[in-house]
């Protein structure tokens, strides 16, 4: 019987494997090993090695996985580091058309500090297949390794891009087309997308194939998926178009984590590794997405937004030499001790320490050697982090994997205390002030971006430095905290449990309530292809009416997945804790203005009508905070005329008009959000494709939130 599920997270230092029950969402296997960066197979030979040690284990048998799927930095490490391949691009274009050949035309793109990608062009006539092939021919023998084939408008009329896709990859081409990356209108940022999605084709596919061919060879008959940078999987075969979606999937991994392992519906989720920390927001149950911006250019490429700072649970001491006291440290990282090669004090013998120096490194060539370690006396080094800090002050739980001998880091920060003049307690607190102000800096930001509820935000901390990191950093903040269940596995889980993830996008001048219905079931119809159960597909649509733009954006589990992450179902007091803790409201101020089957709408006491709203499940699992809304109680029947009045009523204007208040429908065991919309009769429409074929005296509950 298949009932496994296998997620695989490469990460800087580790590369993680976890198995997990496809029908209790338990781990059943777990193991890291070295992430490889600098072998001549890249990090597939990481993800094969990992993958063999897996199948090697007793509990494990490749007839048992049933799905698997791993994340990866390559795309992301490819471009920053400019291993990129010699790009062409393919420009189509009419007998007149001076301006989209202008447009086709992409400038040199700066990728990293050292490293840039300046695509050559040749046009050929979209009606002209000799004009074509001179295009190819003057590409090939300047080099050429992957083309771009772009044309205006190709995204209403693809059939010539895919003709010329096609005959490129007959011709010994890597090769792919604006319309495959995005549905957008713009020529020049479609085209710079796909320039940029040409150039990781080569590296990309050859890491694709080897850990295909490996998860083939292995017995495995699940497809090998791969992560993407929203959140979702996609077959391995996608690498050989849209290699670019997979940039930030690492993050995405820990998000996906947070989210269905974790089942965090609002709060900023914060991943602490060994190098470096990620930072995002999460609201509603949805990932916050951005544009992603490459060497300053834009691209028609939508990522999470993470905000990935260099302090962590490794991060190395910087000390001011000359300077007493607390003031000596200079800084926290940015490098660590897994760049530097030394091990963290904290997890060192004890044994080791008497007779320990002090000494000076610096980690990597060109950097500043003012970076503080030890000389042990077995010859090696260790270092004290942030972690070694928080468990000499005594912050990390017991069970957490960041857990180490809290006398062997008081030795350290005794003996780098003695050369500043600082007490090893006082030390470890002034380094955990310094690495937590980094992260406090990110969240506040954060919240300002996103405007965030400072009363609703809670950190939830992930990753195997968590620990060390997030409850000190909380109590700064005074905020909430908790750290996530397997939190040093909390990426792997992820993919694991990954989502099944689409986007549609249109330009639509003025769209009517049919068009947003259209592209919605659009978005709908993709998730449920790639296999999400049709019954659990959620929806999120936008609309943009500056740009003309409908973005509507579908996830959905299989329903062995969904299975898998149902809580058990917990008591009617506990699920009033729970909306209490997420409201930040004493139990007595709340009361149950509605319920459904599974769901239980909980308020606090109304200010000029409007209240404070959390709509809890029967596992306990928070779906949905509402602060300043209206909660009305309709049927399918009547709710086209309870929403157009709950619309009007919850509506603000303000100096820019009137903005619409984020609508949401509770009915069964669902939560639906209606989306961002600019006029009431796009609400009511989604409203009734959403509720189509329920019986008219069904239950249904509007939540109307005003937007501020």
């Amino acid at each position: 019987m298949a009932d496994l599920r296998v997620g695989i997270d490469v990460g800087g230092t580790f590369t993680d494997v976890v198995a997990v029950d496809a029908a209790s969402g338990e781990i059943v296997e777990r193991l890291k090993v070295p992430t490889t960066h600098r072998a001549a197979e890249g990090v597939a030979a990481g993800i094969v090695d990992g993958l063999r040690q897996l199948l090697r284990r007793d509990a494990i048998d490749a007839s048992r996985i049933a799905f698997i799927a791993h994340s990866t930095t390559q795309a992301t490490n490819a471009l920053l580091e400019g291993d990129v391949a010699r790009v062409g691009i393919v420009g189509l274009h009419g007998r007149i058309d001076p301006f989209a050949r202008a447009q086709l035309r992409v400038p040199a793109i700066r990728l990293g500090p050292q490293a840039s990608l300046a695509p050559q062009i040749s046009y050929a006539s979209r009606s002209n297949d000799g004009d074509l092939e001179r295009a190819l021919d003057h590409l090939k023998a300047a080099g050429v390794e992957a083309l771009a084939v772009s044309e205006a408008f190709g995204v209403d009329r693809p059939a010539r891009e895919r003709a010329a896709v096609e005959r490129a990859r007959m011709r010994g081409f890597h090769a792919t087309s604006g319309h495959e990356v995005s549905s957008m209108y713009g020529l020049r940022a479609r085209t710079r997308t796909a320039v940029l999605n040409a150039a990781i084709l080569p590296t990309m596919l050859r890491t694709a194939t080897m850990t295909a061919a490996a998860v083939e060879q292995s017995g495995i008959g699940a497809p090998l998926m791969i992560m993407r940078s929203d959140g979702g999987v996609m077959d391995v075969r996608e690498i050989a178009r849209r290699p670019i979606l997979t940039m930030l999937s690492g993050p995405a991994a820990g998000i996906a984590g947070a989210l269905l392992h974790e089942n965090v519906t609002d709060g900023i989720f914060l991943e602490v590794g060994g190098t470096s920390t990620d930072c995002s927001v999460i609201r509603r149950g949805l990932p916050q997405m951005r544009p992603a911006r490459i060497g300053g250019h834009r691209t028609m490429l939508r990522t999470l937004d993470v905000r990935t700072l260099a302090v962590a649970g490794g991060s190395l001491l910087r000390l001011a030499r000359g300077m007493r006291g607390a003031a000596g440290i200079r800084d926290v990282g940015p490098r660590s001790a897994h760049i530097a090669g030394l091990r963290y004090a904290v997890f060192t013998p004890r044994e080791l320490f008497p007779g320990a120096r002090v000494a000076f490194v610096a980690p990597q060539p060109g950097d500043p050697d003012d970076y503080v370690a030890l000389d042990l006396a077995d010859g090696t080094r260790c270092a004290p982090t942030p972690t070694c800090a928080a468990n000499l002050l005594g912050l990390v739980p017991e069970s957490a994997f960041a857990r180490g001998d809290a006398e062997s880091a008081r030795i350290a920060f005794a003996a780098i205390g003695e050369t500043i003049g600082c007490a090893p307690e006082e030390l470890a607190r002034a380094v955990l002030e310094r690495a937590a102000a980094k992260l406090c800096a990110a969240i506040d930001e954060l919240i300002d971006d996103y405007e965030l509820d400072r009363r609703d935000v809670e950190l939830v901390g992930g990753g195997g430095g968590a620990a060390a990191l997030v409850p000190f950093a909380a109590a700064a903040l005074r905020f909430e905290h908790r750290l996530a269940r397997d939190a040093e596995v909390i990426s792997p889980i992820g993919v694991a449990l990954a989502l099944v993830r689409d986007v549609v996008e249109r330009t639509i001048p003025n769209p009517t309530p049919h068009d947003v219905v259209r592209v919605r079931r659009e978005a709908i119809e993709r998730v449920v292809v790639a296999g999400a159960a049709p019954e659990l597909v959620e929806t999120s649509v936008e609309i943009d009416a500056r740009t003309n733009l409908v973005r509507a954006t579908a996830f959905g589990a299989s329903a062995a997945v969904a299975k898998a992450l149902r809580p058990k179902p917990i008591g009617e007091g506990e699920r009033l804790v729970r909306a209490s803790r997420a409201l930040r409201r004493p139990r007595e101020m709340l009361r149950r203005v509605a319920r459904t089957a599974t769901l239980e709408i909980y308020a606090g006491a109304p200010k000029r009508g409007f209240v404070d709203v959390c709509v809890v499940d029967d596992g306990g699992v928070v779906r949905l905070i509402a602060r300043d809304a209206l909660v009305r109680s309709s049927t399918t029947a009547a709710v086209t005329e309870a929403l157009l009045a709950g619309l009007e009523d919850a509506t603000a204007f303000g100096d820019v008009g009137r903005a619409l208040p984020e609508a949401h429908l509770v009915y069964g065991s669902r939560t639906v959000a209606l989306g961002t919309l600019a006029e009431a009769d796009q609400v009511v429409a989604l409203a009734v494709e959403e509720l189509a074929g329920l019986d008219a005296p069904t239950p249904v509950h509007l939540i109307l939130q005003r937007v501020r």
